[in-house]
């Protein structure tokens, strides 16, 4: 946890992500990252000199495996209070629309979802899971698939709503995340969408790999570039 203490805080303080009397949302999927995150910003709480508050919320995609009992077992033991939104996103995105590439209307609809939530809760801001990996294969994903370079913001504020998005985990490497919920053996949420493992996101996690056996460094120098141009609100 201290290792990813020390790179979530680079994070948060690089980029001004948490103030004084902040209320936080944080997206609670049941992945491995949206995890680590609530249980380091729990952690950060105890100690972090500006106070904040944190709520967690999972949005219910609508499958029928969707089983969130480990996630209301461990928000109740860490004292952090804990909403469930069922949704009708399996039905619109995979029975309705029956999308090929469901993953990004899938997002959407999510964060729309929410953001309501979090309106409604009373937060000014929404945490979500996406680490250093995530920031690099969106890169790819929009460069290869639509020639724009760019990739998601550390932070994002929305005006529609009010409401600032935040990406803590951004500096976090994916393998300190697989070690910490391997050491601290947390049960992660079982597999339930029909994408998992097959998406382009996947595609893109090995094309990356594929480089890096020529390029060992190049996941910080791709961060490094995204960082030095500036790009989305990225800077060094």
């Amino acid at each position: 946890m201290q290792r990813i203490l020390s790179t979530m805080r680079k994070a948060i303080e690089h980029y001004n992500m948490i103030e004084e009397g902040d209320k936080i949302a944080v997206g609670l999927s049941g992945g491995k990252d949206s995890i680590t995150l609530l249980l380091a910003l729990k952690n950060l709480q105890r100690f972090y000199p500006k106070k904040f508050e944190i709520i967690a919320v999972t949005v219910s995609p609508g499958f029928a495996e969707f089983d969130t009992t480990t996630l209301e077992e461990m928000c109740k033991k860490i004292g952090v209070e804990y909403f469930i939104e069922k949704s009708d996103i399996k039905e619109i995105v995979f029975d309705i629309r029956k999308e090929k590439n469901p993953c990004s209307l899938c997002a959407n609809l999510r964060r729309g979802i929410l953001n309501s939530i979090a309106i409604r809760e009373g937060c000014n801001k929404i945490a979500l899971g996406h680490n250093e990996e995530d920031v690099l294969e969106t890169f790819f994903l929009n460069l290869l698939y639509t020639g724009k370079i760019h990739t998601f913001s550390p932070t994002s504020y929305m005006d529609r709503s009010k409401i600032t998005l935040i990406r803590p985990l951004i500096y976090t490497q994916e393998k300190e995340i697989k070690r910490f919920i391997k050491n601290m053996q947390i049960e992660t949420m079982s597999k339930c969408c029909p994408m998992d493992g097959s998406s382009k996101r996947e595609e893109m996690k090995e094309l990356i790999n594929g480089f890096r056996e020529e390029i060992p460094q190049i996941k910080e120098n791709l961060l490094g570039a995204i960082q030095r141009s500036g790009i989305d609100g990225w800077r060094l």
